[in-house]
C-alpha cells in the first residue's frame, strides 16, 4: 500500500469511529509512519485515534503528536478530578482501596502503587483517562513480586500456542528472572499486543520487553 492510499484510510477509519471528533486531527504518512498531529476534546478520543490507527494494515510505526484542548466549559479542578479518579479505581476494578495513590497537576494524574496483575494496571488506568478534565495519565503502578513462579518460558509459549490469531513459530520468547523478552516477527500491529498481553497473563512477569518487527 503506498503511502497516500494509507493515509486515505485512515482519515476514513477516524471519521468512522463515533467516539473520535476527527476535525481537528491531521495526519501524514512517510514510508508506512504515519504522525497524528493537531487536537481532541478528551484523552479518550486521543487514546481511540491512536488505537484506531494501529488497528490500520501498513501501519510501521506512529508518531503520536495529538494535544488534548478541554472545551471551554470542560475544566474541572484538580482537588475534583482526584477524588472522582478514587471513585472510579474502586467501582471499575478489583484493586484494594489504598494500594494505588492518585496525585493530580494541572488535569495531568499519576498513579502510583502496587497492584498484583497487569490487567489491573491497565483497568486503573483506562478508567481514569475517561473522566473529564483529565490530560494525560502517568501509569506508575507496579506489579507486587509473585514468589510461586514457575516455567514462565512455557507458559508464555503454550499462551502463544493457543490464540488462533498468531503465528507462534514466528516468535522467539526469552526470559531472564522476571523479565519477558518478545522477538521475531508478526504482521499486525494487533498481533504485537496479543503477543504482549500473553506475556503478562503469566504469574510473576514484571516487565515485558517487546521487540516484535512488523513483516
Amino acid at each position: 500500500m503506498s503511502d497516500l492510499d494509507l493515509r486515505k484510510a485512515i482519515l476514513e477509519e477516524l471519521e468512522f469511529q463515533p467516539e473520535i471528533n476527527a476535525a481537528n486531527i491531521g495526519v501524514s504518512v512517510d514510508n508506512g509512519v504515519v504522525t497524528l498531529s493537531g487536537h481532541v476534546n478528551t484523552l479518550a478520543q486521543k487514546v481511540s485515534a491512536e488505537r484506531a490507527v494501529k488497528s490500520i494494515k501498513g501501519v510501521r510505526a506512529l508518531a503520536e503528536e495529538l494535544e488534548v484542548r478541554l472545551n471551554n466549559n470542560g475544566g474541572t479542578g484538580d482537588d475534583t478530578i482526584a477524588q472522582r479518579a478514587l471513585r472510579i479505581i474502586l467501582w471499575s476494578s478489583d484493586v484494594a482501596e489504598g494500594d494505588v495513590k492518585v496525585t493530580v497537576q494541572h488535569g495531568r494524574v499519576t498513579l502510583e502503587g502496587e497492584v498484583d496483575w497487569q490487567y489491573q494496571k491497565e483497568t486503573v488506568e483506562s478508567s481514569v483517562r475517561k473522566l473529564s478534565g483529565v490530560t494525560a495519565v502517568n501509569n506508575r503502578l507496579i506489579l507486587r513480586p509473585r514468589l510461586d513462579v514457575f516455567d514462565i518460558q512455557e507458559r508464555i509459549e503454550a499462551a502463544l500456542k493457543r490464540n488462533a490469531e498468531l503465528h507462534a513459530h514466528k516468535i522467539r520468547v526469552k526470559v531472564e528472572g522476571d523479565v519477558v523478552t518478545l522477538e521475531g516477527r508478526v504482521h499486525l500491529w494487533r498481533e504485537r499486543q496479543i503477543a504482549e498481553r500473553a506475556a503478562w497473563s503469566v504469574p510473576g512477569v514484571s516487565k515485558v520487553e517487546d521487540h516484535l518487527m512488523l513483516a
